[in-house]
């Protein structure tokens, strides 16, 4: 494969698109699979497109065998040269050879092996839609290189914590926030139906959307990150809570350290309340997109109920996980009542006061 005379990389056919936006991408997430499968066609692509490109640069940032941080950080600041263009096609095929090795999973080394082409597709893109792909791309790798700044260390004997809770906001939205304004600007620019909606008020819940679900992921991998060296809860918090990161590996602080977990809860529960808007903000027409948005909520709030219900929050066996039936249910159930503003309130408020009754 080489470069053409333009300059640009290779076009890729319907089969090499195909595989990308099926074998590939179900290959590195089963649950955004199916969300981006149900989406419209015109805005499949360009949000399945950011999807992989940001699950390739967060694998680059968690890639243990590059060695020393900084290499880490110089594969995510190459990665960030390639997105701002122009591509490179020397340089990515090396980025790809350095980031998938032996210990990648074969989706991992899938997604690499296919960096050319989703670097392609994306330079393919419209004006608008490729700019809208290499801003949230710009952001994330922020966030990751923040991540990899704060959190030095690879283990628990190196455990760090964010500062306050002006830090852990500024973090969910530079790897999750961003998102919800990124697709909310794709969104707005290709579905008809949004032309009358207050665009603003959209993003502004949609960034909320996403630290909603990126809060629950934090509170839900508690016990993993702390034995890798990350506590994202503040640290001014927890002393209040006279805690320290440390003392989070213990489970008999579990009772203690609620003081400090519940309050992230009710605001992920908040922020929730943000994604109910932007999910009813769309027309009840535009069902495909309904969904879209409507599964990540409904997982998010499920998630939510089963960590406020555990009594073994901090266990480092404790697995929060919403099953794989639950999931397929939830979807069975969503079709019949996704135009249906009343019943979809009714669903998301029985989730909120489950987390509610359980904290």
């Amino acid at each position: 494969m080489s470069r053409s005379s333009s300059g640009r990389l290779p076009s890729v056919d319907t089969a090499g698109r195909n595989r990308i936006f099926n074998q590939i991408l179900k290959g590195v997430s089963r649950s955004f699979y199916l969300t981006i499968r149900v989406l419209p066609k015109n805005i499949r692509e360009p949000i399945g497109l950011a999807y992989l490109l940001a699950r390739a640069a967060d694998t680059i940032s968690d890639r243990k065998h590059l060695g020393l941080r900084g290499s880490r950080m110089e594969g995510l600041e190459t990665f960030r040269s390639q997105v701002a263009g122009p591509s490179e096609l020397n340089v990515l095929r090396r980025l790809a050879t350095d980031s998938a090795d032996s210990m990648s999973t074969p989706g991992e080394r899938a997604l690499f092996a296919s960096l050319v082409e989703l670097f392609s597709l994306m330079e393919s893109l419209g004006p608008e839609d490729l700019g809208q792909v290499r801003c949230v791309l710009s952001t994330l790798i922020q966030g990751m290189e923040l991540d990899l700044s704060v959190f030095p260390g690879q283990d628990a004997r190196s455990l760090t914590g964010l500062s306050t809770a002006a830090d852990l906001d500024r973090y969910t939205y530079l790897v999750a926030g961003c998102v919800g304004e990124f697709w909310t600007n794709v969104i707005t620019a290709h579905e008809p139906g949004l032309s009358d909606r207050n665009i603003s008020d959209m993003i502004q819940n949609g960034v909320k959307f996403g630290k909603a679900l990126q809060l629950t992921n934090i509170l839900r991998d508690i016990p993993r990150d702390l034995r890798m060296g990350r506590c994202y809860l503040p640290v001014d918090e927890l002393a209040s809570a006279r805690l320290t990161p440390e003392d989070l590996l213990d489970q008999v602080n579990e009772t203690r350290s609620r003081e400090v977990l519940i309050p992230w809860v009710q605001t992920a529960l908040y922020n929730f309340d943000a994604a109910e808007e932007y999910l009813l903000a769309i027309p009840r027409s535009s069902v495909r997109l309904r969904l879209a948005c409507l599964w990540p909520l409904l997982l998010g709030l499920a998630t939510l109920v089963q960590l406020t219900g555990s009594k073994a929050w901090l266990h480092r066996d404790q697995s929060i996980k919403v099953s794989r039936r639950w999931v397929y249910l939830m979807m069975l159930k969503s079709l019949p009542v996704v135009t249906s503003d009343f019943l979809l309130q009714r669903w998301i408020n029985g989730l909120r006061q489950k987390v509610l009754t359980s904290d």
